[in-house]
């Protein structure tokens, strides 16, 4: 399946994990990645929409690769969204670009994972934070996949990291680890 994966992170260097991730899809076939500060910086408007849009379309499965920044998305993910996910293209009259597509949310959070349920500090789930970007696939016609969620990956050591690579592989569905 031919996989697009939109990382975003305000301050990439300063994370080890969301780079770990991005290396790991970079490493397997039939992926794609796309890092948007890289791209762009931080500049929510500098959005080359055409090329966004062409990578969008080549891809079956649509993965977005973010640390859960304030219980939210990234500031220029969301603004990737206002952007690339246009009227007329990804919705609206004529707008079916997204149509049948898969999205995948894959996550980092310095916190735990109790502190994201029922019972924890914000009294939500991983899934529950998300909502608004499930919300926001099926309202163009994509196909939500359960998000694949890494707790605690503020400051993970180097085990804790191999393992949230071996589990995004996994996701991606590298055809080794499906033998």
């Amino acid at each position: 399946m031919k996989t697009l994966v939109i990382v975003s992170h305000p301050y990439f260097a300063r994370s080890a994990a969301i780079k770990a991730l991005q290396q790991t899809a970079e490493s397997l076939p039939d992926v794609t990645v796309r890092n948007l500060e890289a791209l762009y910086g931080d500049d929510t408007a500098a959005f080359d929409v055409a090329a966004e849009q062409r990578a969008v379309e080549a891809a079956e499965r649509i993965v977005f690769l973010f640390p859960i920044h304030w219980f939210n998305l990234t500031p220029m993910l969301k603004a990737y969204l206002n952007e690339v996910w246009s009227y007329g293209w990804a919705f609206g009259p004529n707008g079916t670009a997204l149509k049948g597509k898969a999205l995948q949310a894959v996550v980092t959070a310095g916190a735990t994972e109790h502190t994201y349920s029922a019972e924890g500090l914000i009294e939500s789930t991983i899934d529950e934070v998300l909502t608004p970007l499930k919300a926001s696939a099926l309202y163009v016609g994509m196909r939500y996949l359960p998000p694949l969620a890494f707790f605690s990956a503020m400051g993970a050591d180097a085990k804790t990291l191999a393992g949230f690579e071996w589990q995004l592989k996994c996701a991606l569905g590298e055809p080794a680890l499906a033998d």
